[in-house]
């Protein structure tokens, strides 16, 4: 399937995965405007191919191009020309590519390697997981240049890592190397190097593409639901996702399957 071409992005299909390289290293990947365009038009194009979890690709990996950078934040030398309203309309538009990675009927990992700082964080956190190599490193810088995270890491951050820690990254801008960030929750897994990092991730989704299409697609959809509810509307969703996957034919195929004590082919409905 052709998913465009663009300027500042690599896209291709890796088997299950659709890989996604933010293809700017000479700036170290940084969300300058064309890049964010870019990531909303691409977006677009995934969020238009529906919610039935009947893709053409099990899983979505973002990463970087180059040795040493993620992404390293937003493009603080266009920042500096903008004034308050086109700086609020920078911010909406990630808003927008992150919350469609989010609604996303299929898992999006972050693969990151090197610099993930200010929005490069924020992006990687809209993932549905983050996977670092050793040489990684994270951190909300923007108190140091007098900003504040505008990508979405005041929300998502403390939904990580909870809300004492994250008021203590966001407000001494520190910097965390991927063991930290591995301790206190914000990655799922720590690779050796950028190689192994891809091989992790791709393997991930492999794995993903196995199981009913329908399921994961609905559990994705119900956990992000559930994620600001207390106990009790929390349940009261997660029973609406019951019913929902009990009534697809993935659900029928698969506990069949069980029952023969055979391997299920999911129709993905």
């Amino acid at each position: 399937m052709d998913f465009g071409t663009y300027q500042t992005l690599l896209v291709e299909q890796r088997d299950e995965a659709l890989l996604v390289t933010i293809n700017q290293p000479a700036s170290m990947n940084a969300l300058a405007a064309a890049v964010v365009e870019d990531l909303h038009a691409l977006t677009g194009v995934l969020a238009d191919l529906g919610t039935d979890a009947n893709w053409p690709v099990r899983g979505v990996i973002i990463t970087g191009a180059g040795e040493k950078s993620f992404v390293a934040g937003a493009n603080i030398v266009e920042m500096n020309t903008m004034d308050p309203a086109a700086a609020l309309a920078y911010g909406k538009r990630m808003h927008e590519v992150t919350l469609r990675l989010e609604a996303l009927p299929v898992p999006v990992i972050a693969a990151v390697n090197g610099f993930a700082l200010g929005g490069g964080c924020e992006l990687a956190m809209a993932c549905d997981f983050l996977y670092a190599s050793e040489n990684a490193s994270f951190g909300q810088p923007e108190v140091s240049l007098g900003l504040v995270p505008g990508f979405g890491g005041s929300v998502r951050l403390q939904q990580r890592v909870g809300i004492g820690m994250a008021r203590e990254l966001i407000y001494t801008g520190r910097r965390i190397k991927s063991a930290e960030a591995l301790r206190i929750g914000l990655v799922n897994r720590v690779l050796e190097d950028p190689e192994a990092l891809l091989e992790a991730a791709l393997a991930t989704v492999a794995e993903i593409a196995s199981k009913a299409p329908t399921a994961v697609a609905n559990v994705k959809d119900a956990i992000n639901e559930i994620a600001g509810l207390n106990v009790v509307d929390g349940l009261e969703a997660e029973a609406r996702s019951f019913v929902k996957a009990f009534e697809t034919e993935d659900s029928v195929v698969g506990r069949a399957a069980f029952v023969a004590k055979t391997a299920p082919a999911f129709p993905g409905r």
